[in-house]
C-alpha cells in the first residue's frame, strides 16, 4: 500500500502545510484519541478465554489499517496507542464516572478546538476533512510521519511533506 498512502500523504499534506498548524495536530491527535477511548475502557469483553477493553476491540481495525498502509510508521501509532490506552484506562478507573466524562468531555473540546484553530488560524483553510472525510485516519498517520522525519528516518516520506518555501505560488 506504499504508492496508495504516499499518495494519500501528498493530498493530506496540502491541508497542513503550517508547522503550527501541525503542532495543533499533535495536541489535538493525543486529545481526541484519549478522550474518545476513555469510556471504552470502562467496558471489558471477554475475547477468548481473556477479558479485554471495548477501546482495543473497537481500535484494532483502525491500528491494523496504519500497519496496512505503512508498517514502521503503523508500529509507532500502535506503541503511542499502548501509553495512551494505559492513560485513558487509569484516569477512568481512577476518578468517578462523573469526573470521567467530564475529563473525556473537556479533552474532546480541546482536541476539536486545536484542530479548528491550527486550520482556521494557521492554514487559513477548512479542515481536509470536510472534503476528503478519509483524512480522519491519515492525521494519525501524518503526525507519526513528521516525527519519524524529524529522528531522521524515512527520507522518502520528507520530500512529501516538506514545506512549501515562503517565495512558492501557495494555494494558502
Amino acid at each position: 500500500m506504499g504508492g496508495y498512502f504516499q499518495r494519500q500523504l501528498a493530498v493530506y499534506v496540502e491541508y497542513h502545510r503550517d508547522p503550527r498548524n501541525t503542532a495543533m495536530h499533535v495536541v489535538g491527535i493525543l486529545l481526541l484519541f484519549t478522550g474518545a477511548v476513555m469510556p471504552l475502557t470502562l467496558v471489558n469483553v471477554p475475547l477468548f478465554g481473556v477479558e479485554v477493553s471495548l477501546a482495543v476491540i473497537l481500535a484494532l481495525p483502525v491500528l491494523l489499517y496504519w500497519l496496512l498502509l505503512d508498517i514502521p510508521l503503523g508500529l509507532g501509532i500502535l506503541a503511542t496507542s499502548v501509553a495512551l490506552f494505559s492513560i485513558a484506562t487509569t484516569v477512568a478507573h481512577q476518578t468517578s464516572i462523573a469526573m470521567m466524562w467530564s475529563i473525556c468531555g473537556v479533552m474532546i473540546a480541546l482536541g476539536l478546538a486545536a484542530q479548528a484553530i491550527g486550520h482556521k488560524v494557521f492554514e487559513g483553510r477548512e479542515a481536509s476533512l470536510f472534503t476528503f472525510p478519509s483524512h480522519l485516519f491519515l492525521g494519525p498517520m501524518f503526525v507519526m510521519a513528521k516525527l519519524f522525519i524529524a529522528l531522521g528516518f524515512r527520507r522518502d516520506l520528507a520530500a512529501i511533506l516538506a514545506p512549501v518555501p515562503a517565495n512558492s505560488l501557495s494555494t494558502r
